[in-house]
Order: structure tokens, then C-alpha cells, then sequence
């Protein structure tokens, strides 16, 4: 059995520009991608926390280091520059790979440079002001061997 599993997101990335008449797509900086582990024409959901908005596109590369978050064609209805917005990665993987696979978690700054990366899908971002859910529970910490 395969199971969709989340398998990484950019969290919290302002959104840079967004083009309402270039064909669909989220343009992504490469640095990102990386550090998320997105292909370009990987298919990614994009949450924008300020409206509640989600939509589904695929990722583009933008420029390394740009720090660019580009929402193109209708989704530009939906999400605007300025606005925060969770990029979210899925993956198919066989039953005993998902029970011990870890995520890709990026978080970043106001300006999308990488302040973090992680493991912990529910861990706030370092310095900020958010929480963890007091239902979510704290991962154990990586087994010695």
C-alpha cells in the first residue's frame, strides 16, 4: 500500500509578485526548492494564511538567492504579494518507508532567506511570536546508534 505522506514545505514565505497573465505556476527561488526538495513541475498546495485560501500549481525555478515567491496565472486571484503563504509538498511512499520518514520543514524570514530547516512539520518559526498547538505532540529526538 502507498500512503500520501506531507513531504516538505517553505513555511511562512511572503509572496514577491504575482502575475495574473503568465501561464499558471508558482515561481520558486532555487535555494528553496532545494531545501524543500521540489523539482520544478513538482506539484505543490499553496496555503495563504492571510485570506484562507488553497490552491493547487506546480513549481518554477526563479533566480537562486531572489528570494522570489511568484503566484502566476489565476492564482493571482487568490494570493497576493505580501501575503504569507505555506508551500506544501506531498509524496507517495510504500506503508513501511512512511512510518519513519522525515519531512523537509524551511522555514523562513520576512525576506524568504532560510532561517531554519527541520524535521518537526509542527514546530513554530525560530524567533517569531506563534506557538505550537497544545494538542500537537513534540517529536522524540533521533534515536542513537
Amino acid at each position: 500500500m502507498l500512503r500520501t505522506m506531507f513531504k516538505s514545505k517553505i513555511h511562512r514565505a511572503t509572496v514577491t509578485q504575482a502575475d495574473l497573465h503568465y501561464v499558471g505556476s508558482v515561481t520558486v527561488d532555487v535555494e528553496l526548492m532545494e531545501a524543500a526538495d521540489l523539482l520544478p513541475g513538482e506539484l505543490v498546495h499553496i496555503v495563504d494564511i492571510d485570506n484562507g485560501n488553497r490552491l493547487e500549481t506546480y513549481v518554477i525555478e526563479g533566480e537562486r538567492g531572489s528570494g522570489v515567491i511568484g503566484i502566476n496565472g489565476a492564482a493571482a486571484h487568490l494570493v497576493h504579494p505580501g501575503d504569507l503563504v505555506i508551500l506544501i509538498s506531498y509524496a507517495q511512499i510504500d506503508d513501511a518507508e512512511a512510518r519513519a520518514f522525515k519531512p523537509s520543514v524551511v522555514h523562513v524570514d520576512g525576506v524568504n532567506r532560510i532561517v531554519e530547516l527541520g524535521t518537526d512539520a509542527s514546530a513554530p518559526v525560530p524567533g517569531s511570536d506563534q506557538r505550537r498547538s497544545p494538542q500537537a505532540r513534540i517529536p522524540a529526538p533521533p534515536k542513537e546508534q
